[in-house]
C-alpha cells in the first residue's frame, strides 16, 4: 500500500494527438522506505463505451474499423471487432456515449444504463472507461451509421447474434478488451 507520493519532475515528450509526459516521483512504502522511479503516462482523456443488445433477437451491436496499433502489432489487416466507444471531451459519459451510438451505429437511443468504469491500461495510460449497455429495437435506426464524417471513422456496422460474438471471443476474431468485458457481462446477467 501506497502511503505517500510525490510528483518530482514532469516533462511533456509529446503532444502531438494527446499527452505523453514523462514523470518521476518518489512514494513511500508501507515499511517506510521511499522509492523514487520514472514512468511515462499517455493522457488520452477518459471515455465510454456501450453494448447494444436485443434481447428478443438475441443479437448485439458491433462495429469494425481499422486500429493502427493493433496492425503494427501483428493484426494483419488491423481491423477490429468493437463495442462502440469514444472520447468524453468535455461531456459527460451519458451523453458522449447517446451521440456516440448515434454516430457510429445509426441507433437513436435515450435509455442508457452505466454497469461500471474501469481502467483499461492502468500501467501506462490515464484514461478511465465507463461502461454502457442498452437494449436496441429495430425501430431505433436512424441512420446507417459509420462515424462522423470530420473524424474520417469508416466504420462498419455489424448486427452479430451474441452467441456467435462468443464464440467469436474463443477463436480470437474478438480481441477489444472493453468488448469482451460487455459480451461477458451480458451473457453473465442472463440479458440476452
Amino acid at each position: 500500500m501506497i502511503t505517500n507520493v510525490k510528483i518530482l519532475d514532469t516533462k511533456i515528450l509529446s503532444d502531438n494527438w494527446y499527452i505523453l509526459r514523462k514523470i518521476t516521483y518518489q512514494y513511500t512504502k508501507k515499511n517506510g522506505e521511499a522509492m523514487t522511479q520514472t514512468r511515462e503516462a499517455y493522457d488520452r482523456g477518459n471515455g465510454a463505451t456501450i453494448l447494444l443488445y436485443h434481447p428478443d433477437q438475441k443479437t448485439v451491436i458491433l462495429t469494425r474499423q481499422f486500429r493502427l496499433p493493433t496492425f503494427i502489432n501483428g493484426n494483419e489487416s488491423g481491423m477490429l471487432i468493437e463495442a462502440c466507444a469514444g472520447l468524453l471531451d468535455n461531456e459527460n459519459a451519458e451523453d458522449c456515449i447517446k451521440r456516440e451510438t448515434e454516430e457510429e451505429t445509426g441507433y437513436k437511443i435515450s435509455k442508457v444504463r452505466k454497469i461500471f468504469e474501469a481502467y483499461m491500461s492502468p500501467g501506462s495510460v490515464t484514461e478511465i472507461l465507463h461502461f454502457f449497455i442498452a437494449e436496441y429495437r429495430n425501430d431505433m435506426k436512424v441512420s446507417e451509421g459509420g462515424g462522423a464524417e470530420d473524424e474520417e471513422e469508416n466504420i462498419e456496422v455489424l448486427e452479430i447474434p451474441v452467441d456467435e460474438a462468443m464464440a467469436m471471443i474463443d477463436s480470437g476474431e474478438i480481441k477489444d478488451g472493453k468488448t469482451i468485458l460487455l459480451l461477458q457481462y451480458i451473457k453473465l446477467k442472463g440479458l440476452v
